[in-house]
């Protein structure tokens, strides 16, 4: 799977992604030639998946943050397909992960106050179909947030 060479290549990859691929070549001690090969390698199965802009909500001033954890319905055939189409339509919904046991569907929201949270949660979460059951849980504080592998 994957050598010392594409673990170092991701190691320094993750520590600084804006590196061009010459300089992170140069770090890693191979020619820019081989990295690029071992880059589109590691691509083409799967390992990278690309690069994207990480955008700091609260700097754009969304301040609140609440994990929805939701048991759905399921004795509705499309319980889940219904509830996750409605919800991927919810702007603020940043992120949905599905689970096995009683919480069927964590949604991560984002509001700008307590009173957009109040509407966002009234006027789009509530009127999903198939929930059974809610809990919120508001986010005081982030305490880790990491996203970089043990390479």
């Amino acid at each position: 799977m994957l050598d010392d060479v594409d673990r170092r290549l991701l190691r320094l990859w993750q520590a600084e992604p804006e590196l061009p691929l010459a300089e992170l070549a140069e770090r890693a001690g191979i020619s820019a030639l081989k990295a690029g090969r071992r880059v589109a390698k590691m691509e083409e199965a799967g390992v990278l998946r690309g690069q994207e802009a990480v955008i700091d909500w609260r700097a754009l001033g969304y301040a609140v943050a609440v994990s929805l954890r939701i048991t759905l319905d399921k004795t509705a055939p499309r319980a889940f397909e219904d509830f996750l189409q409605g919800a991927r339509a919810i702007p603020e919904v940043t992120e949905i992960q599905t689970f096995l046991g009683r919480v069927d569907v964590r949604l991560h929201v984002i509001a700008r106050d307590l009173g957009h949270y109040q509407d966002i949660y009234r006027r789009r979460i509530l009127t999903l179909p198939h929930i059974a059951d809610i809990e919120s849980l508001m986010t005081l504080t982030e305490v880790k947030r990491d996203e970089a592998l043990p390479l």
